[in-house]
């Protein structure tokens, strides 16, 4: 960015380095302050937890004994690798994936940088980023979307790298994250990644010097050797996986509306076209200056994607190939919008240079930090309905039977009330006669509160309640 003045310089690098702090040290601060909440967090929690208690490092268990084929193990590795370092708790499972959402504001920094030869434009294209209310909320949360995003994000920066000949370490970089992402979360990252450079490439023949621009030979052998071996040694553990993963998660799952073939839960169907609302919500609070930016600059007669390097059209694509790739499927998240975050920001700063933002366009960002402390806030002190079993089984582990009493769950058993309790918990049909008399022990069960605890020759005293669940020990 040109500055009309010096001053003026050190005060726009000083404002975004600040935001960004800023961004980073509460989404730091929160991560403990609220319980791993149901479905997914929870889920992949507890996935992490009994890959870190059994030392099962190849295959994330979705229970004991119970394979999960959905995914692959990245998420379980990170959120492992923090319980290793600090202890089971929920500061543990998200800061390694802050960590890697960091790694993704310094890609982001540093490619901006490059572009425009100076910092000035890699802290303001970083800002807008860790500002990005979606960015800075999924990427302290116990998810498999942030490390897809480094994955894709490291993939398409290391791919405009080598393009324009910055060095051969930038070309096996590109092959390092499509490994990362068969890691994260699959063949979907190199589908990403493909529609991005395909649309890119197809104009102007670009095509033709595809072959001279990467470490082909050399490149693909270091993706082999990354990405799978796992895949190898997961198929031989639980036979069947590469058939469920390959076929039913990233075939079935697409074309299927409402696909019946998963495993773990349900499909989120949703009506087609639903990621373009998802996504204008992700990159708030900047997609209305975003798009305003974008047709100030059409009605100067200056495309958004024109470029002399093609540089607009490259972040366009990268920006829109999970929505394009999503408009088709019923099956989706909004979490699905995360890699096009870090293309979102770097869009921005090439739409500041055609023509520059409005003085004062930057405090738009500290909106993000005002919803991140309202939000903690809320689910730290119970001022929103939290999805979790934390408190309730906090008060189960300070009953003095808790150690020689089972504990179930009538109905169904959340992911939470697993996590929480340690993998204790079990579950039981809702007809208590196939297993109530083989009960010889006194235990603790978890019901409705509007269920019955007219158990037959047992007695039960209430020991908690929360809005919803009751907490009763039952002896004979």
């Amino acid at each position: 960015m040109k500055s009309n003045t010096p001053e003026l310089s050190a005060t726009f690098k000083r404002n975004s380095i600040i935001l960004i702090g800023l961004c980073i040290g509460l989404r730091l601060l929160s991560l403990g302050l609220y319980p791993l909440m149901d479905t997914t967090e929870a889920r992949y929690g507890e996935m992490a937890r009994i890959m870190f208690e059994t030392s099962n490092w190849i295959t994330p268990m979705f229970d004991y004994q119970v394979p999960f084929w959905g995914k692959p193990p990245m998420f379980t590795w990170l959120s492992s690798l923090g319980f290793s370092l600090f202890g089971i708790n929920e500061f543990a499972a998200r800061l390694p994936h802050l960590l890697v959402g960091m790694g993704i504001l310094c890609l982001v920094y540093r490619f901006a940088s490059s572009l425009y030869r100076g910092s000035q434009m890699g802290w303001f294209a970083a800002s807008i980023l860790a500002s990005t209310s979606a960015f800075i909320i999924l990427s302290g949360a116990v998810m498999t979307d942030t490390a897809l995003t480094f994955s894709v994000c490291l993939t398409m920066v290391s791919f405009w790298q080598a393009w324009h000949n910055k060095g051969k370490l930038w070309g096996y970089l590109f092959f390092i994250g499509l490994a990362l992402g068969m890691l994260s979360k699959g063949p979907l990252a190199v589908v990403l990644v493909g529609i991005s450079l395909t649309l890119w490439l197809i104009p102007d023949r670009r095509w033709q010097h595809l072959w001279s621009s990467l470490p082909w030979g050399y490149g693909s052998l270091l993706f082999l050797i990354i990405a799978i071996p796992w895949y190898l040694m997961a198929e031989y553990r639980t036979p069947g996986f590469l058939d469920y993963f390959i076929v039913g998660e990233h075939i079935k799952r697409f074309i299927v509306s409402g696909w019946q073939g998963d495993l773990y839960g349900s499909a989120h169907e949703r009506t087609r076209g639903t990621i373009w609302l998802y996504a204008v919500i992700a990159m708030l609070p900047w997609s209305p200056l975003i798009l305003w930016q974008w047709l100030r600059n059409l009605k100067d007669n200056r495309d958004a994607q024109s470029s002399e390097n093609g540089l607009g059209s490259y972040l366009v694509w990268w920006m829109l190939a999970p929505m394009l790739l999503f408009s088709f499927s019923g099956n989706i998240l909004a979490s699905y919008v995360m890699p096009a975050l870090p293309a979102m920001a770097l869009l921005l700063v090439h739409l500041h240079q055609q023509r520059r933002l409005p003085n004062g366009y930057y405090k738009i960002g500290y909106i993000t930090p005002l919803l991140l402390v309202l939000l903690v806030s809320a689910l730290h002190f119970n001022w929103l309905p939290v999805r979790s079993e934390k408190a309730l089984l906090k008060q189960w582990q300070q009953q003095p039977e808790a150690n020689m009493s089972d504990l179930y769950y009538l109905h169904k058993r959340p992911f939470s009330g697993q996590y929480y309790s340690r993998g204790k918990a079990k579950k039981v049909s809702t007809d208590t006669a196939d297993w109530l008399p083989a009960q010889t022990n006194s235990f603790f069960i978890v019901q409705g509160i509007q269920d019955s605890t007219q158990y037959e020759a047992w007695q039960c005293d209430k020991r908690a309640q929360s809005s919803k669940e009751a907490l009763f020990y039952c002896a004979q």
